[in-house]
């Protein structure tokens, strides 16, 4: 099986993180040089996204697999939006190896169901599918703007996500597909609940991609979960707030 790409800083505790959809590990670099102070860090390409190739069948369970095969024998886990995802299962299948874990921006279900109020409509997430074959360019875009909405410096994160984005190459469009439709039928509320790890659950207030209710849900699940809420804050905390990003996972490295 072809490997994942892997960049690897720093010294100290192991500490793995996973990207969201369309991204690469790249997206870390606000926090990259700190983090790499107090852990080791092991930034991780999924498959299909940045200099990770594509593999099948690109499904959740084929994602966890493959983030299973490079785990240290004891870290703690990070996950963005979909990498949360990832993280999650890996808490559960991996408890040995999984010491703590991060939850970035994410939900244990992405759409909206008749009994999960706090999804994206189903009806969106089609469409993102179904425009993603159409219009590439114009459906990222859309999808990072929706990100950055509601955040205090939303036009100045924006830019860098943008940047951040092509700077390794376009993601494989066979990925992204792959990847929307585990977003429109993952539900893992009750994988979530049988985590027995120390969680540490970071979220914006204003995100519009992973509804803050369902951050609240899985802190209120877990007896061992701490839960942070930036306040004026998107989709992706640790860019428009990178130093108190980088204090809480310190402090959670101390006192978890």
């Amino acid at each position: 099986m072809t490997p994942l790409h892997i960049e690897t800083v720093g010294q100290g505790p192991d500490l793995v993180l996973l990207h969201g959809w369309a991204m690469h590990s790249g997206i870390w670099g606000s926090v990259r040089a700190e983090l790499a102070q107090r852990f080791r860090v092991h930034l991780v390409d999924l498959p299909g996204h940045g200099l990770s190739p594509a593999r099948e069948p690109g499904t959740l369970d084929h994602l966890v697999g493959m983030v299973a095969g490079m785990l240290p024998e004891r870290c703690m886990l990070g996950g963005w939006s979909l990498g949360g995802q990832v993280a999650m299962e890996l808490a559960v299948r991996e408890p040995q190896r999984v010491e703590k874990l991060v939850l970035i921006s994410t939900t244990p279900c992405f759409a909206k169901r008749d009994d999960w109020e706090w999804g994206m409509e189903r009806k969106l997430l089609q469409l993102f599918l179904e425009n993603l074959k159409l219009n590439y360019a114009t459906t990222i875009n859309r999808f990072l703007t929706l990100q950055m909405s509601g955040d205090r410096d939303a036009s100045k994160i924006l830019s860098q996500l943008r940047k951040n984005f092509f700077q390794r190459g376009e993601p494989d469009s066979g990925a992204l597909e792959k990847g929307l439709r585990i977003l429109q039928h993952s539900d893992l509320r009750e994988r979530v609940v049988t985590i027995k790890q120390p969680v540490l659950i970071v979220h914006g207030e204003n995100d519009v991609i992973t509804h803050p209710a369902a951050a609240d849900w899985i802190h209120r699940q877990l007896p061992q979960s701490r839960h942070v809420l930036f306040a004026h804050c998107g989709h992706a905390p640790f860019l428009s707030y990178p130093e108190q990003f980088v204090a809480h996972l310190n402090e959670f490295r101390t006192n978890a």
